[in-house]
């Protein structure tokens, strides 16, 4: 009878054995909650729920916090623990389903990573443009912006990990204090006897059919809670996990409801509250005298956030590349590591791939492309409809892990006690509530377009099939992988080759 022992060895990866004896353990607590925040916690989305739903973003970003976030948390912390390998929910689906389920599901967990350095650095674009609206208005000058965002982030990412750690750590604490200023720009506001422009009764602290949508994206702007553990073996110590699931959380938690109170108290008119601009507009409105200084450099701050944000997820993301590598499920060179044993290879490789879809979004389809849009107005169709499918596939990762724990507590009974956080039905409402939370993420995504530009049918369709397409892109290359690896190189062989 095969024990469980026996399971967790017939499972063990390739890279679950030699990742931890090429890569330097230097992350502690506070680095993986800096790194967790910098994944989950985009202050703009909390002007946009603001903005859109009123009083009832409150109860929104509570039910996303109870049905997503602390469910999230709970899980990947319980397989953490059990498993705290590089690569996350690859390794953990692989443990849970089988080699091909296991790279479908790092690599609907790793394409998103991509489009997002485009967005963060479409961030970069538009805290500058506050700055001065005469500034990168051309879709060419936003793509060149955006290109220089993404190189920064492949040279900071190549550093030795722990420089790298602790500029992205001098930035969290900056954003931390930038959220501050906002939620008490608010506080500002009601002392000094301003009314709030968003009127408080309370019918309109109740969800309504019409903000449903809300819903959703709160659930979208909480993504991300496994995303530090794409990084397990480089942990300093296990009490890291949970120590950073439950202050990255708490983080999170806090800093979404203080720029919610913060810009839908203080900043005017209502239809202002739901832009970006809306966050350093909150601070200029409520520090009275001090508020244009403060504002900007509330701005600055966001700028060198977002900045800094794109090299955390060009090296979180690229570790699962990595160990794909590693796994030889990707090409070998994928796995090299460089004089600072950081996987260079792979972070070249995102940093190309986004680089390409920012030219082709920016600087070619725009003025190639005689659709009857400005150029401007198409650069911002094809970055949406590009963002809102990577969303679609990153919930399908995270329908994959909730899925994970209920199996792995089957397969692996006897580890899954010894690490348990949490009683056995914990879990399965956990999977249970994230399963419902990530299939809302989908349905509003497909069903709330995020531009008028297009049609709802023309969203849909091009939604729809950008998401397909990648899934079978990802199932083509698992199918290519195992075509081509080979099974009689050695441990010491793929050191050799990573470590060259």
């Amino acid at each position: 009878m095969e024990t469980n022992v026996d399971q967790v060895a017939d499972t063990t990866l390739r890279s679950e054995r030699i990742a931890g004896g090429i890569l330097p353990k230097v992350l502690n607590s506070f680095d993986m909650v800096a790194i967790f925040v910098a994944i989950v916690l985009f202050a703009s989305n909390g002007a946009v729920v603001a903005g859109g739903a009123g009083p009832s973003a409150y109860i929104y970003w509570a039910l996303g916090f109870i049905t997503f976030l602390i469910p999230g948390a709970i899980v990947t912390g319980q397989l953490g623990l059990m498993f705290p390998n590089e690569g996350s929910i690859y390794i953990w689906t692989n443990k849970a389903f089988g080699p091909f389920m296991g790279f479908f599901a790092g690599f609907c967990a790793w394409w998103p990573g991509i489009l997002v350095m485009i967005a963060t650095g479409d961030g970069v674009v538009s805290l500058i443009q506050q700055l001065n609206s005469s500034w990168l208005t051309e879709p060419w000058q936003q793509g060149l912006m955006i290109l220089l965002v993404i190189i920064f982030s492949f040279i900071l990412s190549v550093l030795r990990f722990r420089v790298t750690q602790n500029f992205v750590n001098v930035v969290f604490v900056a954003y931390g204090g930038a959220i501050l200023l906002v939620g008490l720009a608010g506080l500002l506001s009601i002392i000094g006897g301003h009314a709030a422009p968003v009127n408080y009764a309370g019918h309109n602290w109740l969800p309504v059919s019409s903000s449903w949508t809300f819903y959703g994206t709160v659930i979208l702007a909480l993504l991300g809670v496994e995303v530090p553990l794409n990084m397990g073996v480089e942990i300093t110590h296990p009490r890291s996990i949970t120590r950073y699931l439950l202050w990255g959380s708490a983080v999170v938690i806090v800093g979404y409801l203080l720029i919610t109170f913060g810009v839908m108290t203080a900043v005017t008119p209502v239809s202002a509250q739901g832009s970006p601009a809306a966050i350093a507009q909150a601070v200029k409105s409520g520090f009275g005298a001090a508020g244009p200084v403060l504002g900007f450099i509330v701005n600055i701050i966001f700028i060198g956030f977002f900045l800094f944000n794109t090299a955390v997820y060009n090296y979180s993301f690229g570790r699962l590349l990595f160990v794909s590598g590693l796994d030889r499920r990707m090409p070998a060179v994928i796995s090299r590591v460089n004089a600072n044993r950081v996987p260079w290879v792979a972070v070249l490789t995102q940093t190309i791939i986004a680089a390409v879809f920012t030219i082709i979004t920016f600087v070619i389809t725009p003025y190639a492309l005689n659709t009857g849009l400005k150029p401007t107005d198409l650069s911002t169709v094809i970055y949406d409809i590009l963002q809102a499918a990577v969303t679609v596939i990153w919930c399908v990762s995270m329908v994959i892990l909730f899925i994970d724990v209920i199996i792995i507590r089957s397969k692996y009974h006897a580890d899954f006690v010894r690490a348990r956080l949490a009683p056995d039905w914990v879990f399965y409402v956990c999977s249970v509530l994230g399963l419902i939370a990530s299939a809302v993420g989908v349905y509003v995504t497909f069903t709330g377009p995020w531009t008028n530009l297009i049609s709802y049918t023309q969203w849909i369709l091009w939604i729809g099939g950008i998401g397909l397409i990648s899934l079978l892109i990802g199932v083509a290359l698992f199918f290519v992988g195992q075509h081509s690896v080979r099974r009689d190189v050695s441990d010491e062989e793929i050191i050799a080759q990573a470590t060259a």
